[in-house]
């Protein structure tokens, strides 16, 4: 076989033995943007498709005694490299499905808590995405899920425990949430704060509710400003899933409801909600885990950190109220890809056909402010 499976390499990259040479070949300001950790950017992606020879010509300075793994968009183009380089003499394999088929990997982890139950963080290196599964007393619930249902269904299964609820932080800008297809599959509430949920039946959450799943009880917090129905969920003084309200070094984007049409506010009271739900946040009881919804890199789980270490590395947290407001309403990152219809389907404005769902996803997480 020619390809490699995105699982495949990602069990390559875990692994103790050496580790193929990933080789991607897309222009350098794509590479630049969105890229696996540790690949080699060799900008041929028009000489692959208009003179491979001369492709080939760059590529014969590359090292003969490693596994090369081609990467491009969606594995096209890298496969005209693998056999560039196979006719070459090279051992080479394609990315099966490019950086589209790395942004399907999941890695997951149990996260070490004082909780009475299980709780499991599953990351996706490709988007920067975390979410979690909480087991407790044969009951499980699912928060913040991607697309991709079976990584959540099989820690269900092999916990055996019925899955009791499915909760959103918020209405994500950079990823399509499975939240609703996956309540929906199991017949069981989807949680979405109101706010959030434009056009959606959802079980509703309120500032201050309480709900159990198992021995755990999980309070809500409402902490707007990223988004109108933004929340945190306190799981009894030993957990904050602060969704992208608080990340580990940042705060969440305050303009992207705005910027795709629904939000009718000025990004300044964005601003303003957000800092005073980071208020709330670092008056929360003892010191507990911090479990946000995405990591700016290539998660390898568990992410975790404590409140306290967040206060110390997080420098966005030390300004004052004017400055805060200030800051993230006139400095302003680059979007996160098709974040507008991303928004829009989240809130349940808009249903795209399934075929299109993961391609709205490619690209790189972007929701952090800074």
């Amino acid at each position: 076989m020619t390809d490699m499976a995105p699982d495949e390499l990602n069990s390559h990259l875990h692994a103790k033995t050496e580790k193929p040479l990933i080789l991607d070949i897309r222009h350098a300001d794509d590479f630049e943007d969105w890229h696996i950790p540790g690949s080699e950017n060799v900008d041929v992606y028009d000489e692959l498709k208009n003179d491979p020879g001369e492709a080939a010509a760059q590529l014969r300075t590359l090292p003969q005694d490693r596994e090369i793994v081609t990467v491009c968009a969606v594995g096209k183009m890298s496969a005209v490299a693998t056999e560039t380089l196979r006719n070459e003499g090279y051992e080479a394999k394609t990315l099966r499905d490019g950086m589209s088929g790395w942004s399907r990997v999941h890695r997951t982890a149990r996260i070490d808590t004082d909780l009475d139950g299980k709780l499991f963080q599953v990351a996706r290196p490709g988007t920067g995405c975390l979410s979690y599964v909480l087991i407790s007393a044969g009951e499980a619930a699912v928060f913040d899920p991607s697309i991709h249902l079976g990584e959540y269904e099989v820690l269900i299964e092999d916990n055996d425990a019925d899955l009791v609820g499915v909760f959103d932080t918020h209405a994500h800008a950079d990823h399509v949430s499975g939240g609703q297809q996956l309540a929906d599959r199991y017949d069981v509430p989807y949680y979405l704060h109101p706010a959030d949920a434009t056009d959606l039946e959802v079980g509703p959450l309120a500032d201050g509710q309480r709900l159990r799943v198992g021995e755990v009880e999980i309070e809500v917090i409402h902490t707007p400003g990223h988004s109108p129905g933004s929340v945190s969920f306190g799981l009894q003084d030993e957990v904050l899933f602060t969704g992208d309200t608080l990340l580990h070094e940042s705060v969440g984007r305050v303009e992207l409801g705005v910027e795709a049409g629904l939000e009718d506010v000025a990004v300044e009271e964005n601003a303003a909600a957000l800092y005073d739900g980071l208020q709330r946040l670092q008056a929360y009881g003892g010191d507990p885990l911090v479990l946000p919804t995405h990591d700016p890199g290539s998660p390898d789980p568990p992410v975790s950190a404590r409140l306290s270490e967040v206060e110390e590395r997080n420098a966005g947290l030390d300004r004052a109220r004017e400055t805060f407001v200030e800051s993230l309403a006139s400095d302003i990152p680059e979007h996160p890809p098709n974040f507008q219809r991303i928004k829009r389907v989240n809130v349940g404005v808009e249903t795209p056909p399934k075929d299109e769902l993961e391609d709205l996803e490619q690209g790189p997480n972007n929701c952090a402010a800074e």
